[in-house]
Order: C-alpha cells, then structure tokens, then sequence
C-alpha cells in the first residue's frame, strides 16, 4: 500500500490473530528506508510475542531482507512469513518494481500463498488507481480496508471488488492489536447505507 495505510498495524494485527491459532509466525522489516518502521514493527513483535528479522543497516535492499528471512522462516519451520514493506506511491515504477522483486526471491525459498494490499476508508477514486497498480506489480489476492473505525465508509472497495475481482479480507477497527475483523459484506453494506 501506500504510505500511511497502517501497513505496519495490520501486519501485527494479523500476527496477533495467527499466533492466537497456535501458527508459528515470523515477521520482516522490509522497510528499510525509514528507520523507525523497523522499530515500530519490532514494537508489534514484542507486543504479540512474534520474532522479526531486520536489517543490520539503515537503506538495505528489501529484497535481500527479505530473502534471507524466507531462508531463516523456512529453516525454523515457520508456519506464516508476513514481509512489511515500505509506502510507495503507485506512479514510482521503480518502488513498484521492487515489490516484484521481493516477491521472486522470497519464492527461492517459500511459496507466496497470500498479497494484500491495505487501503485505507479515507480514499476516494484513487483507491482504485493504487489497486490496479498494485495488482500489475504483484498480483494482490485480498484487500485489507483499514481505519474503518472513524466516519470513512470505505466504498471505494465495491470498485476495487467489481473490477479487479480481488476480495475485501480484513477490516482494521483501531489501533489495538485485536482490532481486525473479517469482512462482512452485509454489515459493510448496512454501514455505507446508514
């Protein structure tokens, strides 16, 4: 997703509730632009007991990052790899790219079962730029909505549905690490309605 979503907060929301199945979860600071996502990240790590694997330096190919975790999950039987990347706008080809990227090499090692892009209630029409871009780069196979507890409704999802056949997932409801919820349509439909 793009910059500010709540990527992070969702990666950890979703740790939470596969740690809560008894899944042996692992997870990547792929962001290795920003110097705090990888702390912030760990910050859910410590928060729902699940390990992160980092870089060591500040500006580390993601990719590189990613595909020694791969490596690392795959050799401690991890049961899920979630790999947080960093914001980037969908007109940045080269960010766009780098998705690919990381996508091939950590299927050197794991296969990539799952790509949700996070999009957040607050965006209008370019919502549906961000997904088709996102869908070109890396073939997204679920949409998380996040921060639909505020006043957003969220619609641009139906577009999103319709057009790219790609299903709404997760819903985030706040900030804590039990604020996720699956997607359910009816009370999503009531909720733009009412």
């Amino acid at each position: 997703g793009v910059n500010g979503v709540g990527k992070t907060t969702t990666i950890g929301k979703i740790a939470k509730q596969l740690t809560s199945q008894g899944k042996k979860v692992m997870l990547v600071a792929g962001d290795t632009f920003r110097a705090a996502a990888a702390d912030q990240l760990e910050t859910w790590g410590d928060k729902v007991g699940v390990p992160v694997v980092r870089s060591d330096k500040d500006g580390a190919d993601p990719a590189s990052v990613a595909f020694e975790a791969s490596a690392k999950a795959k050799e401690e039987n991890a049961d899920v790899l979630i790999i947080d990347t960093a914001g980037r706008l969908q007109n940045k080809s080269n960010l766009m790219d780098e998705l690919g990227k990381i996508r091939r090499v950590t299927e050197k090692n794991l296969p990539v079962d799952e790509v949700l892009l996070v999009l957040d209630a607050t965006t209008g029409q370019n919502g549906m730029t961000q997904a088709k871009v996102f869908a070109e780069a890396i073939g997204i196979t679920g949409v998380v909505l996040s921060k639909l507890d505020g006043s957003a409704k969220g619609g641009i999802v139906i577009s999103v549905q319709k057009e790219l056949g790609v299903p709404v997932k997760l819903v985030g409801l706040g900030e804590g690490p039990d604020d996720l919820a699956p997607f359910d349509p009816e009370g999503f439909v009531d909720g733009i309605l009412a």
